[in-house]
């Protein structure tokens, strides 16, 4: 089926549920004019319907090849490409000084979540090529970049990660990837690498990698691992390409989804060792890179709500169409279209909560982000900056789960046709399942969240959000509209949990960190919950107070997931709870 980017929803959770007009009017976003979101995200919906859309089953069916070193992409993918660096999408939130829109995240994370929901696997090449400039700009050289930050930038070239090797996966400091200083300042770099997305392709004439290595001198783990930037192919003194570098393809994956994205296997060393170049200092390239992965990581979760959002889009309109069955008390011949029976409401009511409340965490990250890097206040930026910091594994997790949960919704609707490739449905489920692995599995997420962003300030940058949203839990209960339900309350008791789980985490963190570590995930998912149904509740007070044709079915939409999704938070607080012996004295059934 085709697909629509939903520009309404998306400007409401982005204006009000995430805060972006918010911060515009406080002043925090300088003199952007926030009138022009709405013509941007309308422009990228026609890119995406139009050109991107079209060609993600073209990419599922015929993948990638790789022949002597190089890949070829799926016909069609390098002309889109080109359409694309052509329209300047690549470099919406792109710094000015380097032929940047300087538009920002906020605007380039809506603009990511339509990418996906078209295309995820032709999204994942400029969400990493995203994160390369961010490490650049803010950790490289003035030489590095005078090279190569405006062709980033632009998209005229594109940016890979490197971080995991065969035996260093989640470990990043296990990596055995060598480096070595040359007399010219230059590196020589000799490992191999996997899983590296995009790692080479026939889009652009050149790619920029972002590796991590060790010097020979470097301390163990983590503490001695820096970053170098090494490009495919040298770069002259002019700016043009010059001889290729000692990096390439050796194997690509074939995968259970994103068969269009190349995931290759980076061999470096074959001829003497790849020339990069140090991006930083030495032995802190985990600091430069995490500039790299917390990009990412909210571009994840925007994949997720992408592809959350096309299986919606397709389960409704085949649930409008196909015929099986009569609704309740209706008399007569023929049957009815499957919407109208319970069951099925209520599953595509699940698709479309779960996306929107995922939709607006992400979306609450990236304003977030951008007040921390653009408020004028240091106060304000410093808060800014904690907000975003205990969003980000939120962002990534919670949404990453509700892709792949509302995929899989999206298979049952199609009944035994959701079984079968050729609705589209199947594909939905496969691309988002390596979504809650990569950039940081979602179990890692969860321990972030506990120890760093729970612990950090004895929990203050929780208890500063949660009393903000207790604050739209009151409104909605002083309201005084009956369409709101029980929303309040359920929404009452979720904040609750929230809040005695929290408690009991931080306190087992300083006695019995095992026991915190064991309630990390459903800790997450209970804070996912009940922040995303808080946030949908200031949505529909958001429309109805600022005249939206339809403030209604966004109440619905908000009671709906206050009653269904928010009231599982008591149960999940029980489990972050009662459950943690269960867990740290598993070994008696694992060890055999």
């Amino acid at each position: 089926m085709t697909y629509r980017a939903p520009i309404n929803d998306i400007l409401l959770s982005l204006n009000h549920g995430a805060g972006l007009a918010a911060a515009v009017k406080a002043g925090h976003y300088g003199d952007f004019d926030g009138d022009i979101t709405a013509a941007v995200l309308e422009e990228a919906g026609k890119f995406a319907g139009d050109v991107l859309a079209p060609l993600n089953k073209v990419g599922d069916e015929h993948g990638i090849k790789l022949d002597n070193g190089t890949v070829t992409t799926a016909p069609g993918w390098p002309d889109a490409y080109r359409q694309w660096t052509a329209a300047g999408w690549n470099a919406v939130s792109g710094p000015e000084a380097f032929g940047g829109q300087g538009l920002p995240l906020a605007i380039n994370a809506a603009c990511t979540e339509i990418w996906s929901a078209s295309n995820v696997a032709f999204g994942l090449c400029p969400l990493l090529t995203l994160s390369a400039i961010e490490a650049l700009d803010a950790h490289g050289s003035d030489e590095l970049k005078a090279i190569y930050l405006e062709k980033l930038v632009t998209g005229e070239w594109t940016g890979t990660m490197q971080l995991t090797e065969p035996n260093a996966g989640s470990d990043v400091g296990a990596l055995r990837t060598r480096a070595e200083k040359q007399g010219d300042g230059t590196y020589r770099i000799k490992g191999t690498k996997i899983f590296i997305t995009y790692g080479e392709h026939d889009m652009t004439d050149n790619i920029v990698h972002f590796v991590l290595a060790r010097l020979p001198d470097a301390p163990s783990g983590t503490k001695g691992i820096s970053l170098f930037l090494v490009p495919k192919f040298m770069v002259n003194a002019d700016g043009s390409l010059g001889a290729r570098n000692d990096i390439h393809a050796s194997g690509v994956e074939h995968k259970l989804g994103m068969h269009a994205s190349p995931t290759c296997t980076m061999t470096m060393g074959d001829k003497g060792g790849a020339v990069g170049y140090l991006v930083g200092e030495e032995n802190q390239g985990m600091r430069c890179m995490f500039t790299m992965m917390n990009q990412a990581r909210l571009g994840v979760g925007l994949e997720g709500v992408g592809i959350a959002d096309r299986a919606y889009q397709q389960a409704l309109a085949y649930a409008q169409e196909r015929r099986q069955g009569k609704a309740v008390g209706r008399k007569g011949d023929g049957m009815d279209p499957i919407i109208v029976h319970p069951d099925v409401k209520r599953m595509l009511m699940q698709m479309r909560s779960l996306t929107a409340a995922a939709r607006t965490i992400c979306y609450a990250t990236a304003v977030a982000l951008d007040v921390s890097a653009r408020a004028t206040d240091p106060k304000v930026r410093a808060d800014a900056a904690a907000r975003g910091a205990l969003l980000t594994p939120i962002a990534k997790a919670f949404s990453t789960d509700i892709g792949n949960e509302v995929a899989y919704l999206g298979v049952q609707i199609h009944g035994g046709m959701g079984f079968i490739e050729e609705t589209g449905a199947a594909q939905h489920y496969r691309d988002a399942r390596i979504t809650s692995i990569y950039e940081g599995t979602n179990g890692i997420q969860s321990i972030d969240l506990v120890t760093r962003k729970l612990g950090a300030n004895g929990g203050a940058s929780v208890w500063a959000l949660t009393e903000e949203l207790s604050g739209i839990v009151k409104q909605v209960e002083t309201s005084n509209d009956p369409a709101f339900g029980t929303t309040g309350a359920k929404l009452r008791d979720a904040l609750a949990a929230l809040d005695r789980a929290g408690k009991w985490l931080l306190e087992r963190l300083a006695t019995a960190p095992n026991d915190a570590l064991a309630g990390a995930t459903p800790y997450l998912r209970l804070f996912g919950a009940t922040l995303g149904g808080c946030m949908l509740a200031g949505e529909a007070l958001a429309a109805k107070a600022h005249g939206d044709s339809e403030p209604q079915r966004y109440v619905a939409l908000a009671r709906f997931f206050a009653e269904n999704i928010a009231v599982q938070a008591p149960s999940l607080e029980k489990t972050v709870t009662d459950s943690a012996d269960a867990v740290t004295g598993a070994d008696a059934v694992l060890a055999g």
